[in-house]
């Protein structure tokens, strides 16, 4: 109940007419993430009792996302036009299924309905994430540019000195273990070999990212895959999503703020992520880079639970900075299964398998994540192309 409250406190300050809107296809309604969310347990925790009669048939359809093995799908770019149920019936809709489910927990509940349960609400966090891209995306194709969050204003920040700190070579294990929670694609358990390599202490900065841009970073066509610049050219872009014209502002969460030179970048592509590590003589880590020098870390770090929405300047400390929270971290690794990868069965199977083709590992979660969702061997994934998301950039090395 406290994850699915979280959902709905997120969306308190908004009205219907914002929760209605779908800016693009990419994103969705908060209205429909309300929804979704819902339907997730209605459709994998209550209907796992054959006897159980849905109040609305209907509504399979309209708040299945991509779950085709039961039944028929909604097309993703309209969700914005599904103007009833209205939010109030969402709302209601979600009192009841909660009341059921909370019911359901009393009676009691075996291991594969518990195992549901569990993925339902890890579900609903990535929708936590997702709700807050989407809104943000949302306000910011808004003229008046309005606020969704004030955040607590912090004083002065200073960066601290980038350095590459080497990585362990030879042989590593990566993948989750152990009988906590995990996503099928974080399994097996599996072995690899790194290379030798070092990876920088911190994230890129608004300021180093900066310095790309002004230097004609998106008109030099040798430092982009070449989808990456045929993209530039199609879209026009000329600096990171939220970035104004002048380069000294930026849309957040808390409207039209200075541009902290400190500050990481984020809602970048993997193509402007990879462009910029040629231009400053490096690379993206592989995914196995990171997890390895991740998973003796504690999870710490600037959260969806610390209420900013923004990430902030890597304080001053030794050893890997900021590899959990602020911003999700673009790796080298395209988004495939580990050796000996089984989907789950059934339907909760078109999870995660079905989308391993054509997208990009991220790792380390961002400041819209909740800390206790997110953990070293967590495998995030988008489209190379995709910048709404708070992706940004940690640089690796080859030694």
């Amino acid at each position: 109940m406290r994850i699915r409250r979280q959902t709905l406190a997120l969306c308190a300050g908004l009205s219907a007419e914002d929760l209605q809107v779908q800016s693009m296809p990419d994103a969705s309604p908060g209205k429909w993430h309300l929804a979704h969310t819902t339907w997730f347990f209605e459709q994998f925790v209550l209907g796992y009792d054959a006897a159980y009669q849905p109040p609305d048939p209907a509504w399979h359809y309209l708040f299945n996302s991509y779950y085709e093995s039961v039944g028929p799908v909604h097309a993703r770019p309209q969700r914005g036009l599904l103007s009833r149920p209205t939010l109030d019936a969402v709302r209601d809709y979600r009192a009841r299924v909660d009341e059921a489910v909370g019911e359901l927990l009393v009676r009691g509940v075996n291991a594969e309905l518990a195992a549901r349960i569990e993925l339902g609400l890890h579900h609903e966090q990535q929708h936590q994430e997702l709700l807050l891209t989407d809104i943000k995306h949302m306000l910011s194709c808004n003229p008046l540019l309005p606020v969704y969050h004030k955040a607590p204003a912090l004083g002065p920040s200073r960066t601290a000195p980038l350095r590459f700190l080497p990585g362990r070579q030879g042989r590593a294990d990566i993948g989750h273990e152990g009988d906590s929670f995990a996503y099928d694609n974080e399994t097996p358990r599996h072995t690899t070999w790194l290379s030798e390599h070092a990876l920088a202490n911190r994230l890129v900065t608004n300021g180093e990212y900066l310095a790309f841009v002004r230097d004609g970073g998106y008109q030099e066509a040798g430092l982009w895959l070449s989808d990456g610049w045929a993209q530039v050219q199609r879209e026009g872009w000329q600096r990171p999503l939220y970035w104004q014209e002048d380069l000294a502002s930026e849309f957040t969460l808390a409207g039209v703020c200075a541009l902290d030179p400190h500050a990481p970048v984020c809602h970048i592509s993997y193509f402007e992520a990879d462009a910029f590590a040629r231009w400053a003589g490096a690379r993206l880590p592989t995914e196995a880079e990171w997890e390895d020098a991740a998973a003796s870390l504690p999870i710490h770090g600037n959260f969806q639970d610390d209420l900013r929405f923004h990430p902030r300047a890597a304080s001053a400390g030794d050893g890997f900075l900021q590899m959990y929270g602020d911003v999700w971290e673009w790796t080298a690794s395209p988004y495939v299964s580990y050796p000996g990868f089984k989907p789950l069965p059934g339907a909760l199977g078109e999870y995660n398998g079905k989308f391993m083709n054509g997208q990009w590992v991220l790792r380390g979660g961002s400041c819209a994540t909740p800390r206790d969702h997110i953990r070293a061997s967590y495998r995030n994934f988008f489209p190379p192309h995709a910048r709404w998301q708070f992706a940004g950039i940690r640089l690796g090395q080859d030694r």
